[in-house]
């Protein structure tokens, strides 16, 4: 079987469109088909000086292996044209277009997987659609229950809350939450990436683990009856740990991921280690959902001077993901 994977490029004044150009020179193992403007990637392209050519996508006949240089569209026009590095809100419908016909691609199973593009929530929010991220607004069109997690080649961390501010972090951890969490993240870990019992080490919210509720409760009261009642379902789930020595080697040898609180706690530490290796996956829905990890940089934008190793890890993740599902006949 050869994986169908959809890609949309995130914002148009943005990289978005450069790592489809860059990232389309070469072979893989998986047919690759953009949604996203024609006109806008041919442009783009010859800015960057590669040649492509185009073919319409044809759902109606069996993937085959993307070949160099030739990228399958599946065309939907922008709004307005762009200039490199400056967002434009009139192009707002355009990107949300490009994610709602991609997610539906897979709903309805036209294709295998999403892998998404960075865009820019700033611009989406200025155009009046209250957007707190791709996480959530795919589960606004899936169901489910949204779990972000990022992988790099040497960590994987999965998080309790995402795009929340800071002060609202605590009243969000809840038992329920916690559990859900961890449930999927399990459970993904078993189903897509092959791991039979998966050894799950969960941060602490506040410093030292609270110092025996010295400096908060939050352990006592909410995280460790939690893990308490996973463990007697079966979970191998160790914690609450300090989040500031948790990301050592003698705990990370024995952990398959970390469950981070909040974005900010466990994230900066992968980034650090992997970033632009490292994929964000999202966990919880009933179709596949892999991303780069990092933004629109949109100074960037048409300089040629762009990573593609993000977006190529995470079409590899939804390849591995779709060939694992498969297998195991999910």
């Amino acid at each position: 079987m050869i994986p169908r994977i959809a890609l949309t490029p995130g914002e148009p004044a943005g990289i978005g469109p450069d790592l489809c150009v860059f990232t389309a020179r070469n072979d893989f193992p998986c047919e690759i088909i953009v949604f996203g403007d024609q006109n806008l990637l041919a442009d783009r392209a010859k800015q960057l000086g590669v040649d492509l050519d185009f073919e319409p996508v044809d759902f109606g006949a069996p993937p085959s292996a993307h070949r160099a240089n030739v990228l399958k569209i599946f065309s939907i026009p922008l709004q307005k044209n762009t200039v490199l590095g400056k967002p434009e809100t009139e192009n707002v419908s355009y990107i949300l277009n490009t994610i709602d016909e991609a997610v539906r691609a897979c709903m309805s199973g036209c294709v295998d997987a999403l892998v998404t593009g960075p865009i820019h929530k700033g611009i989406i929010n200025a155009g009046g659609i209250q957007f707190t991220g791709h996480t959530e607004y795919i589960a606004g069109i899936t169901g489910g229950d949204p779990v972000m997690m990022l992988t790099d080649p040497s960590l994987r961390v999965a998080l309790i809350t995402t795009h929340l501010p800071l002060s609202d972090v605590s009243g969000a951890i809840t038992s329920g939450r916690i559990k859900t969490v961890l449930r999927t993240v399990n459970q993904a870990l078993q189903l897509k990436f092959g791991i039979a019992n998966p050894r799950i080490l969960v941060c602490g919210l506040n410093p030292h683990a609270g110092e025996g509720g010295y400096i908060g409760r939050e352990e006592i009261d909410i995280i460790e009856p939690a893990l308490s009642e996973l463990s007697k379902e079966g979970l191998t789930v160790q914690g609450p740990l300090p989040a500031d020595t948790l990301f050592t080697p003698k705990y990370l040898e024995q952990a398959d991921v970390i469950v981070a609180m909040y974005h900010d706690q466990g994230l900066p530490v992968l980034k650090h280690m992997g970033f632009g290796q490292a994929v964000n996956i999202t966990l919880g829905l009933p179709i596949i959902r892999t991303s780069v990890d990092h933004g629109t940089a949109l100074d960037l934008a048409g300089s040629g001077r762009v990573d593609t190793g993000s977006l190529v890890a995470a079409i590899d993740a939804a390849i591995e993901m779709v060939e694992n599902r498969t297998a195991i006949n999910i």
